[in-house]
């Protein structure tokens, strides 16, 4: 957690100043954010705009690197975090991984990675974070998605992970803590194909693909106290697509 200071002066006459603390700046951590184009890569300068002291972490880059897969990569993280920099008051859970694959082609291998990231991890982070947090609370945000066929690793680990989320929400309330998974649908992060691009927008309400950007704003509200209130849900913050149906 990081002071904001301010210069000012405390005698008009001989114009005699001061550097005056004023309020912490309160501390996020943002997974995921290495990639230029990713959704955490938008989220982090809306909330550093909005006041947030704003730490991150991805496999080998961001403030703290961290290897996720492990089984004490996501506990240690955040305490170094916390011990570092002071207590975390928002977990922002953006980090993925994701291999195509379905029934018949997906190894025990691959599945496993994709629990161990997708999801295991996101619970010892979960976790960790609501140890370490003090008497004001908390919020987290993770993203999910709704992907099965073709894709059928990720959108299991997504789909434990919605779980995990919304358990916190009922387990974590007492800590003063708020969670809640976002499901973004489609955004363009860079993952898409020319085909995919040009064909997309007119399956969508909105007729425009998303962007990371429109994903910033609903995280920094859930983060935020006026949206503390909304705790323990899936949100579709995707522009009306999941509403084509």
């Amino acid at each position: 957690m990081r002071d904001r200071v301010s210069s000012g002066c405390l005698f008009a006459r001989t114009r005699a100043c001061v550097a005056i603390t004023l309020d912490p700046m309160p501390l996020a951590l943002v997974t995921g954010a290495a990639r230029a184009d990713s959704i955490a890569a938008g989220i982090v300068p809306r909330l550093r705009s909005d006041g947030w002291d704003v730490v991150t972490s991805d496999l080998v880059d961001g403030d703290y690197p961290c290897d996720l897969a492990s089984t004490s990569g996501p506990t240690r993280l955040v305490e170094r975090v916390s011990s570092d920099r002071g207590p975390i008051k928002a977990l922002v859970l953006s980090h993925a991984h994701d291999i195509e694959s379905g029934i018949l082609d997906t190894t025990a291998e691959s599945f496993d990675r994709h629990t161990a990231v997708n999801a295991r991890a996101s619970l010892l982070m979960i976790a960790a974070f609501a140890r370490q947090v003090d008497a004001t609370g908390g919020a987290i945000v993770a993203f999910t998605s709704n992907h099965t066929t073709g894709n059928l690793p990720y959108g299991a680990s997504k789909g434990a992970l919605d779980r995990i989320v919304i358990s916190a929400a009922r387990e974590l309330g007492p800590r003063r803590i708020s969670a809640n998974v976002v499901n973004p649908g489609p955004i363009d992060t860079g993952w898409m194909d020319d085909t995919t691009r040009d064909q997309l927008p007119a399956h969508h309400p909105l007729g425009r693909l998303g962007t990371p950007r429109d994903i910033a704003g609903i995280t920094a509200f859930l983060l935020s106290d006026e949206g503390r209130w909304i705790s323990g849900q899936l949100l579709h913050a995707d522009g009306g697509f999941s509403a084509r149906y």
